[in-house]
């Protein structure tokens, strides 16, 4: 067994998803992980997406990049994510992709920080966030795609950051349509032991994104890429590994060092007599 490794598309050189993908496979990616705006812009790109779609282009999945998510103290804001995630959902679908990912937010409040005390109660970030997965996994199971959800670093959300929390928010709903995302990089922070906490959430995971230590590259810090593809494998992983972080150095051979270190902490597949 392996697992398909993918990349982000705004990592990629290239003037469109065809030369991206190009570009992609030659340096041992199978996809290209999308990125979802605001303002119902990717049901706005829905033209480029079915000429890449019918050009052989694998797109899996969108990860949401908006300035405000489900989690928003703003209930206006909160409704707002909420109907971008719905069109995602959908557009990813007729594209015969898996799903789409958020945070419960991002940079909205950190309890690092004065004044410490969000002004909303746990209690009632949980139903928030309950509530809109709920509605937008009803969504993504009429369209047969999944929603994943993302726990993101202390000093980026004070809602979610460890998949035990996602997996619990997950469980909450019941529906087999809203799954867990696991970063490397967020859970090199929050988790006391990744392996151990990507073993607990396994039947909840879905996506994983991969990124060092530092948020570079794979191979650009100290995360030790073959135990996790090891631990991975040995909970029967399916989905994705995207690459989502910042590039060190040349672009191009930065992605080329990030698909090298992934490839080789992959088994190799068997040959056949």
């Amino acid at each position: 067994m392996t697992i398909p490794l993918a990349c982000q598309e705004q990592l990629l050189p290239g003037s469109d998803l065809i030369q991206k993908y190009a570009l992609a496979t030659a340096l041992g990616y199978h996809a290209i992980e999308l990125r979802g705006r605001g303002d119902l812009a990717f049901a706005r790109r829905l033209p480029e997406l079915r000429r890449a779609r019918a050009a052989g282009v694998v797109l899996p999945t969108v990860c949401v990049e908006m300035d405000h998510f489900i989690g928003d103290f703003d209930p206006v804001r909160s409704r707002d994510a909420v109907r971008n995630l719905r069109s995602q959902l959908s557009v990813i679908a007729e594209l015969g992709g898996v799903g789409a990912m958020t945070p419960a937010a991002w940079g909205m409040f950190s309890r690092r920080l004065p004044p410490f005390e969000p002004p909303r109660t746990p209690a009632g970030d949980r139903q928030v966030l309950v509530d809109a997965l709920g509605e937008l996994g009803e969504h993504a199971r009429a369209e047969g795609v999944v929603l994943f959800l993302e726990p993101l670093n202390r000093y980026e959300d004070h809602m979610v950051n460890r998949l035990d929390q996602a997996v619990a928010l997950c469980a909450a709903v019941g529906l087999p349509s809203v799954r867990v995302v696991a970063d490397t990089f967020h859970m090199n922070i929050e988790e006391d032991d990744p392996h151990r906490a990507l073993r607990a959430a396994a039947p909840y995971l879905g996506h994983v994104q991969v990124s060092d230590s530092n948020r570079y590259q794979p191979g650009a810090g100290h995360l030790d890429w073959p135990a996790i593809i090891r631990t991975l494998l040995e909970i029967d992983y399916r989905g994705w590994l995207a690459l989502e972080c910042r590039l060190r150095g040349d672009p191009v051979r930065a992605l080329q060092q990030a698909a090298t270190v992934l490839r080789h902490a992959l088994p190799r597949p068997r040959a056949v007599a």
